[in-house]
């Protein structure tokens, strides 16, 4: 005779799970858009935050079943207003993806512009910075919950005529460890995701600039860039949302504090310097 189990019965820890939305920033379009359609296709009630109006209303438009509001992870108060608004709706933050980001701009250091480079710094680390001051305590509160911060490979390399993003991404891989140590008691799980060159308009235009500033054909840089990963070809969104939702549900219950790279194995990232 087959024996059936309560998820209880079968999961003594099933009810105290954290419970709560999943609060993704960056999140209107590109990657952000598709972790925040899977966490949904799971059963996550999503929260997801976007500095720029249209893509929020176009997003809302085509997920009415997901909230969406308009916020500039520069801005400390947008950051609190948004975790406060999450919290209020569905009681908690059961996820954070810390997904908001920007490339930064492809120069020599000795170019770097000023502006740029605080930009990318802002956005890159000051942003996560501030969703995770404003969630953590909610988290803590709750007894738990996970939170995912987007970095790149360029955090496991160097990174030539990238300096503000390689800089930004390797902070973010310091504040991941370091949350891993100071939330785990409470049972809050921080990993970081990796991805490699994910296909879309953001490497597309990565290249572009990258061949601008270089003298050569996009078609001759996306060829090296792809000839620098094992599998031979870029990553996709989907690939990315995935991992999160896997390091988002219960089955990666005690994964934390990792530094996960989805890239298909990156080589190297470096580049002939001319």
């Amino acid at each position: 005779m087959a024996i059936q189990y309560s998820a209880a019965e079968d999961d003594p820890d099933a009810d105290a799970r954290p419970k709560g939305a999943a609060l993704i920033t960056g999140a209107a379009s590109g990657i952000g858009a598709a972790i925040a359609g899977k966490l949904a296709e799971d059963g996550w009630p999503v929260h997801v935050c976007d500095a720029a109006p249209d893509a929020v209303a176009e997003f809302a438009s085509a997920h009415p079943d997901i909230d969406a509001s308009v916020a500039d992870v520069r801005d400390p108060q947008a950051a609190a207003r948004v975790v406060a608004h999450a919290i209020a709706q569905h009681g908690s933050i059961g996820v954070l993806i810390n997904n908001a980001g920007v490339a930064g701009m492809t120069a020599a250091i000795e170019d770097v512009d000023d502006d740029d480079w605080r930009r990318t710094i802002d956005i890159n680390i000051n942003g996560a910075f501030y969703f995770l001051k404003a969630a953590a305590p909610a988290m803590k509160a709750a007894g738990g919950g996970a939170i995912i911060n987007i970095a790149s490979t360029a955090a496991l390399f160097g990174y030539p005529q990238r300096t503000a993003y390689a800089a930004s991404k390797w902070a973010l891989i310091g504040m991941t460890k370091t949350l891993a140590m100071e939330l785990g008691p409470f049972g809050v799980r921080v990993n970081a995701v990796c991805p490699g060159s994910v296909e879309g308009p953001r490497i597309d235009g990565v290249i572009e600039r990258d061949a601008a500033h270089r003298g050569m054909a996009p078609e001759e840089v996306r060829r090296i860039y792809e000839s620098q990963v094992s599998m031979r070809r870029f990553v996709t969104k989907n690939d990315i949302a995935d991992t999160c939702a896997f390091l988002a549900s219960d089955r990666a219950r005690m994964i934390s504090g990792q530094v996960i790279s989805v890239d298909g194995h990156t080589e190297t990232l470096t580049f002939p310097i001319k």
